[in-house]
């Protein structure tokens, strides 16, 4: 009886591991259903993919049947994208229009990011800002007792990281100061340094690439960043091939 029941918990645990090895379905959480809600509203129509958490490589997008090369796996209307456009459309618009010397395209998506987190229930873009990572692991969000023990290609990669945001936090404090105007709080507590290196790290680790118009509003950097709600989700294997477009 014991060595039954034993064989039988063994079997158990080992199913359960598999279940957690191939994905354990996380769609029917709030967050993940009023994204989708979100996303509809938008014109995404509804695919074959869950979010879903995954052994080793944490949380990504499950399918629901089995692929065939060439299968499209996720097509998103533009409408749901985030990309200096959006940035423009908004109450931001105006200050960085009139700013100079411009700002890069980089600064004005992590300044919307910013100001929208920090308008809460009132922003637009709540349900995608509700599933984003709150923290981040990239080399420059770790203290510098743990760099210095980083190997020397990774602790290099680490402060230079640090480094950029840094240079970006100050380079951009009049500019964040320029937008009194549209905030209650002071500029100085809204885009504080914690505030600008999460949206450098949502923007440099979710972005997918897409070539925007020069504006003469921005800087002379490219302009190449999208945030795709649900579609940033995505993992996959190292192994296979993927196209984009």
């Amino acid at each position: 009886m014991k060595k039954c029941r034993g064989r039988t918990g063994r079997k158990r645990r080992r199913k359960h591991l598999k279940s957690f090895m191939d994905g354990v379905n996380c769609s029917h959480k709030l967050e993940y259903i009023k994204l989708k809600k979100w996303l509809k509203e938008r014109g995404f129509e509804d695919s074959n993919l869950r979010p879903a958490e995954f052994w080793g490589t944490g949380r990504g997008l499950m399918t629901t049947k089995a692929l065939q090369a060439g299968d499209l796996i996720i097509s998103l209307p533009e409408k749901c994208l985030l990309t200096t456009g959006t940035v423009l459309s908004s109450r931001l618009g105006g200050h960085i229009v009139n700013w100079k010397p411009p700002v890069s395209p980089l600064l004005a998506l992590c300044t919307f990011l910013i100001a929208e987190k920090h308008s809460g229930e009132k922003s637009p873009w709540k349900p995608y800002l509700d599933v984003l990572p709150k923290t981040y692991t990239c080399p420059a969000c770790l203290e510098p007792d743990v760099i210095n023990l980083l190997p020397k290609p990774l602790k290099k990669k680490a402060q230079e990281q640090k480094m950029m945001i840094q240079e970006l936090f100050t380079s951009s404090k009049a500019f964040f100061s320029s937008l009194q105007p549209l905030f209650a709080e002071n500029t100085g507590t809204i885009f504080n340094y914690s505030a600008l290196e999460w949206a450098w790290c949502t923007i440099n680790t979710r972005t997918i690439y897409m070539k925007h118009p020069r504006r003469e509003c921005f800087s002379l950097e490219p302009d190449v960043y999208a945030l795709a709600p649900y579609l940033d989700l995505l993992n996959h294997s190292p192994n296979v091939q993927v196209r984009s477009s």
